[in-house]
This record gives C-alpha cells, sequence and structure tokens, in this order.
C-alpha cells in the first residue's frame, strides 16, 4: 500500500507546505487565511504568503513553466489563493514546483484547471473539484476566552459561549442590493436595545455607514448601548468582541459580518433593510433565515428572543477536514 502525502511527512518529521497567494484584498486574504488556519488546527502546518504580480507577468510564468516567488522556498503540497489576480499565479506556482492548486470563490478560468475550487452555495457552481460552502470562509473560529472550543458533530448544537449579559451590534451600510434607510434602522435599534435592559450593548460602524448616523444613534441615549465607531477599532476588535458576545445583531447587508458572528457560534439577528435586488447575496441570506440560523428583527419582535444557531456553522474547518480526509488520509 503506498503511504499518503500526510503519512509520508509524518515518518519524516516534515510539515505540510502551503503557499498562500495574496492579492492585497483583505476579504480574499481573510478567506484563504481562514482555511490555512483551519489545517492548521489538524497538521503541522508550515506557511508562506507570497503577493502576486500583474497578470502579464503571471501569463508569462505559466507559459514559461516558471514561478520566481517560490525559488527559495520549501515545494508546496498546496498552493491555495482567493480572487481573479491569484487565478494564473496559482496555475504557474503548480506547473513550475507541484503540488495542488486549490482555487476560493468562482474562477473566471474554467474549473478543470484547478484541483479544487471552494465556491460559495450562491454562485451556483457545481462539479466534481467544486467543494460548496455555505458563505464565504473566515478566520474565525468558536471560542471563548481564547480556549478553542471542542469540534462538535453535524446537527450538533455547539456549546453556549460568550457573556449573555452582552450583546454585539455590527452596521454596514449602502450596498448595491439593499437600501440603507437611517429612519428603519434606528427603529429597529431602538427597539432592540430598550427592549433588553439588561444586556449591555456594544455598537460599531464601517466605512459604508451613512455620515451622521452614528450622531443619531447616540441622540437616542440608550443607556445600555456603547458606541465605538470604526475609526477607533483595530485588528483583532470584531473577533475579540465576538469571543465576548453570546448574541450578535448584524445589518442586513453586511452579509461577510453575518457568516463570521455564525462561525463564532452566536445567536444571531438581522436588522433588516429594504431590498434593492434580488441576487445571490439575497437568496443566500433567505436560505440563512430558512435554515434557522439568523433571525430577521420582526420574527425576533414576535418571539422575544434570538434562536440558537442549529449546528454548527465553520466553513473553514469543514472545507479543511475534506481535504485532510480525500487528500492527504486517503489510502
Amino acid at each position: 500500500m503506498t503511504p499518503t502525502l500526510q503519512q509520508q511527512k509524518a515518518r519524516s518529521g516534515k510539515p505540510l507546505v502551503i503557499w498562500r497567494l495574496t492579492d492585497g484584498k483583505p476579504g480574499h486574504e481573510n478567506q484563504s487565511l481562514g482555511l490555512c488556519l483551519a489545517l492548521a488546527r489538524q497538521l503541522r502546518v508550515d506557511r508562506h504568503d507570497i503577493p502576486v504580480g500583474g497578470r502579464l507577468g503571471q501569463l508569462t510564468q505559466w507559459l514559461s513553466g516558471c514561478f520566481p516567488p517560490g525559488r527559495q522556498l520549501p515545494s508546496p503540497d498546496l498552493i491555495l489563493g482567493a480572487g481573479h489576480r491569484t487565478h494564473v499565479a496559482l496555475l504557474a506556482a503548480r506547473r513550475a514546483f507541484g503540488g495542488r492548486a486549490v482555487l476560493i470563490m468562482k474562477p473566471s478560468l474554467p474549473l478543470s484547471l484547478f484541483d479544487l475550487c471552494v465556491i460559495p452555495e450562491h454562485d451556483g457552481v457545481t462539479g466534481d473539484n467544486v467543494f460548496v460552502t455555505r458563505g464565504v470562509m473566515n478566520t474565525i473560529s468558536p471560542c471563548r476566552s481564547g480556549a478553542p472550543a471542542a469540534k462538535q458533530p453535524a446537527g450538533e448544537v455547539a456549546p453556549e459561549r460568550g457573556d449573555a449579559s452582552q450583546a454585539l451590534i455590527l452596521l454596514g451600510g449602502n450596498s448595491p442590493h439593499y437600501i440603507w434607510r437611517d429612519e428603519a434602522v434606528l427603529e429597529q435599534l431602538g427597539a432592540i436595545v430598550r427592549q433588553q435592559p439588561e444586556v449591555r450593548f456594544v455598537l460599531s460602524d464601517s466605512r459604508r455607514t451613512p455620515a451622521g448616523c452614528m450622531d443619531k444613534i447616540a441622540a437616542l441615549e440608550l443607556a445600555n448601548l456603547t458606541l465605538i465607531p470604526w475609526q477607533q477599532t483595530g485588528p483583532g476588535w470584531v473577533s475579540g468582541q465576538l469571543d465576548l458576545s453570546r448574541a450578535v445583531w448584524v445589518s442586513e447587508d453586511s452579509v461577510s459580518m453575518v457568516y463570521e458572528a455564525l462561525t463564532s457560534g452566536a445567536m444571531v439577528g438581522l436588522i433588516t433593510l429594504e431590498q434593492q435586488k434580488t441576487g445571490r447575496i439575497s437568496r443566500g441570506v433567505e436560505r440563512l433565515i430558512e435554515g434557522g440560523w439568523v433571525m430577521p428583527f420582526r420574527r425576533w419582535q414576535e418571539t422575544g428572543a434570538l434562536a440558537v444557531p442549529p449546528g454548527r456553522f465553520n466553513e473553514a474547518d469543514r472545507c479543511a477536514d475534506w481535504m485532510v480526509e480525500q487528500w492527504l488520509r486517503k489510502n
């Protein structure tokens, strides 16, 4: 029986070598880093982050079978990239040094060129080499006080986390998919905070939040609400607040924050906005509502409480599980 890659590396004491190609876009890099961290929770990993160059240079490298950024690095077992700018660089790196090419997000090139494509279900793409995720992956891991939570089998409810006396509110803003109206948002915020006087709420906005909105929220004079403008937050602030909060409210337009809140294991409520157009983003949110993962404001008003998530939600871990089982432990 031929030993698997993981067995060979375990015997030699060598880690799994990952090249992570980056394009400088935080949203893309957050996804690829999330997958790397998930793999590192299962295996010993040696990760190398490589910024990609221009597309013309990448094409030349691919056609010529060379990848200069990798010359001084150990040969990769996995090459990961997210975003269109990493596509050709992934192929160039694999042609020059081997390894498996894993593309995150829907590709602009044929699926068959990559060993694995990790694509959100709202894109509607399937294939033998496609791993479908519920939304986008991220770096959040269910934990409390810095300690990782034990993995929960699919369908089981995650253990309670965070502090029941604190809740987090995250606001987005103007979006191609939703119409932001300050008055509607303030009405919902006022109801959420006033009806739970025993809860300490922490609220932060974002770059997209319309100017003056935070002033209007401050004018509500809600004693149990603390406002933290996004300019005062730093790296890791959101993840730290998620760790502290049992419940999280997110404006409907902030889809990536919805998935981060779900990944943290919190109960998640949606501050509802008017849809500007129906598309893959809104359909993804509807699936979360139908599945009981998130609760829109009006339903919360009817029930008086947010629902506990129906299971464990961590797409980076789920993808890492598949990769380890299918590639690294398969006989």
